[in-house]
């Protein structure tokens, strides 16, 4: 059988209206054989949602479990462990929510959905999104006109109130601040009580704040692994970091494997849009992206992928 496969991904900035809300929308289009399957390793982030425009849905599941078959509207909410994924023949809409644009658009706290994968077509409290997964699928093949349509249609909801906005937003920018080392730094940036703190990151990030400071520590050593030519652990550590077996107990819990598995290993779709996922997380400086950004690539799945 054919092992070859095409990745086309585009990414979108949406309005600077939903942009504290939202990461980067995107598309991502691969072309190959039935019979072959795409896989690779997300590292944690914030929480997700994909929708199905066509062809097989996502296999996908939070690490170590084993990858089954989601739904045509899928969401992950903010994890702490690696999603494991994988693609066949299909076009899939993607679209990252911050913090704040979990507090605008879903009712549930952010922390019953934490480290879980489910069928948000099913939960009423993703019900906001469900308008967009017609959006995908009765929508022309221009991908560039169908990114339009998202838009717009989360600009009509953009008048959702937003409990705490200020707080929320100053939180999710604190998280970036490589200074903020301890949740103590971090309560006093926020001019909060520690257990108010753990409420607000609970209910709206979906994970206490000791976690939140541990994971960015870690993407930002990921970051730098990835996206800078020096292919060395050790030169890619955050200052935060004692030594490198501090930062190998981290990723085995992150990742579920250690740095020199995560290595070795083929990443025929992170490879293509990691600086993008770095920059909507707060690990890597923004992309200095236009409108639409294209990838146009061949590969294999058992040459890693690359071109």
């Amino acid at each position: 059988m054919s092992e070859e496969f095409a990745i086309d991904v585009r990414f979108y900035r949406l309005s600077v209206e939903l942009q504290p809300y939202f990461t980067a929308l995107y598309s991502f289009t691969i072309i190959c054989d039935d019979d072959v399957m795409v896989e690779d390793r997300l590292h944690p982030e914030w929480a997700a949602m994909r929708f199905t425009e066509s062809g097989s849905y996502p296999i996908a599941a939070i690490a170590p479990d084993d990858i089954a078959v989601t739904w045509p509207f899928v969401a992950s909410g903010p994890t702490s462990r690696a999603i494991k994924f994988g693609l066949k023949h299909s076009r899939v809409w993607g679209l990252g929510l911050q913090p704040a644009g979990w507090a605008k658009y879903v009712t549930a706290p952010a922390s019953q959905v934490a480290d879980r994968i489910v069928n948000a077509g099913e939960m009423d409290c993703f019900s906001v999104f469900w308008p967009i997964l017609d959006i995908a699928r009765n929508g022309s093949d221009d991908t560039d006109e169908t990114a339009r349509q998202i838009n717009g249609y989360l600009m009509e909801q953009d008048h959702r109130p937003v409990p705490g906005e200020a707080k929320i937003l100053a939180c999710q920018e604190a998280l970036r601040d490589a200074e903020v080392a301890d949740v103590a730094i971090l309560a006093e940036r926020m001019g909060m009580e520690r257990r108010t703190l753990e409420r607000l990151c609970s209910r709206y990030f979906g994970f206490p704040p000791k976690m939140l400071i541990r994971r960015a520590r870690f993407l930002r050593s990921l970051a730098r692994f990835m996206l800078e030519p020096m292919q060395n652990w050790s030169r890619a550590l955050d200052e935060q970091y004692f030594d490198h077996a501090h930062f190998v107990r981290d990723f085995r819990s992150f990742m579920g494997i250690t740095p020199t598995e995560y290595a070795e290993a083929p990443h025929p779709v992170l490879e293509r849009i990691m600086a993008q996922r770095m920059a909507d997380q707060g690990a890597a400086p923004p992309t200095d992206l236009p409108t639409v950004l294209r990838y146009r690539g061949r590969g294999s799945s058992r040459d890693q992928g690359r071109d």
